[in-house]
């Protein structure tokens, strides 16, 4: 297993603490292949290039950075004016776009550092974790490696979980960020890949709530699965009720949006909730100096949707088969609001 551990002490002396009001705003958003332009010939990244059927030149990737840092800077300036102390995210190939991300110039004032580690994933994309250091210190971080189940229409390597334990506000809380693999070859043949993938996110999960039953946990990402879904549902053990909830479940508020049929991506005018932030029961109890989740949200602003054409009200999506659209991404970012 990979593992890094993250220098702490330094920081947690000198940084400076959230505002008074304590209000700390956790996102997800799947960036819609953030690729660099360069070939590697060890995934399949041949089309992200300038020669390949994308014609993905240095312009297109230099505007699909600014398009994401446009959406990114404002993410969570509704409830706190430094915006999002973390984002996960999905679909990045590397630490280089990365670090292009974060250095852009609309969000370099906000300092985030990232932590990615590399996957098998045969098409290069991982996951990775946003954060301002100012609110967030991350002391331990790991890739767990999901493996896949033969048969299904995806058994090859796939994306691995990123798990980091850190303190936020000097509170220690465990993250999960997900991409669970698609629905591509059929929802039905390609639902044991998901629930592996479940399964390794819970076993996880277990093994720390073995040692420490009310430990803060955060579990988010595109799980190309509807919150009402096996996977999410009897697997990973999520419910929309907080009247169920106990220590083993996990408390997932985006049953109630998909139910009233508000998604995060469309398919064939069909909306679905892929992207979903889940947290521990013990986010849910109020203490005193202590964290509670407060509220969920989905981030879009008119000029992320399609105001025209076959896909008018979807996101505003960067690709259409190989024509670049200029869009931000295929999926709209979400969010929870916690508050001590």
């Amino acid at each position: 297993m990979k593992w890094i551990i993250i220098a702490l002490a330094m920081l947690l002396l000198n940084s400076p603490q959230l505002s008074p009001h304590e209000i700390a705003v956790i996102g997800f958003y799947n960036l819609e292949n953030l690729y660099d332009t360069v070939n590697n010939p060890i995934t399949m990244d041949d089309e992200f290039t300038p020669t390949g059927d994308k014609h993905y030149t240095s312009e297109v990737y230099i505007n699909k950075l600014f398009k994401l840092a446009y959406v990114l800077k404002d993410l969570g300036l509704k409830h706190h004016p430094r915006g999002a102390a973390i984002i996960g995210v999905a679909e990045i190939e590397n630490d280089t776009v990365l670090h292009d991300l974060v250095n852009h110039f609309l969000l370099r004032p906000k300092g985030y550092r990232f932590i990615h580690f590399d996957s098998k994933d045969i098409r290069g994309v991982d996951v990775a974790l946003l954060y301002q250091p100012d609110f967030f210190h991350p002391y331990l971080a790991q890739a767990l490696e999901v493996n896949l189940p033969s048969h299904t229409k995806e058994a090859y390597f796939t994306r691995d979980i990123l798990y980091v334990k850190g303190q936020l506000s000097g509170e220690e809380i465990h993250i999960y960020v997900n991409h669970w693999p698609s629905r591509r070859g059929g929802e039905e043949r390609s639902a044991p890949a998901r629930a592996a993938a479940a399964g390794r996110c819970k076993a996880h999960i277990d093994s720390i709530r073995a040692i420490h039953p009310n430990a803060k946990m955060i579990v988010m990402g595109d799980l190309n699965d509807n919150p009402t879904d096996e996977s999410i549902i009897n697997v990973l053990g999520a419910t929309g009720k907080r009247d169920k909830m106990n220590d083993h479940l996990l408390f997932n508020p985006w049953i109630n949006w998909y139910e009233k049929g508000i998604g995060t991506l469309a398919n064939k005018d069909v909306w679905g909730l892929f992207d979903q932030i889940l947290i521990s029961n013990s986010l849910l109890k109020t203490q005193i100096d202590a964290w509670t989740y407060q509220q969920s949200g989905i981030y879009q602003q008119a000029f992320m949707i399609e105001n025209n054409g076959r896909y008018k009200g979807y996101p505003m999506r960067t690709w259409e088969g190989n024509h670049y659209r200029g869009g931000f991404s295929d999926h709209f970012p979400t969010y929870i609001v916690l508050k001590k």
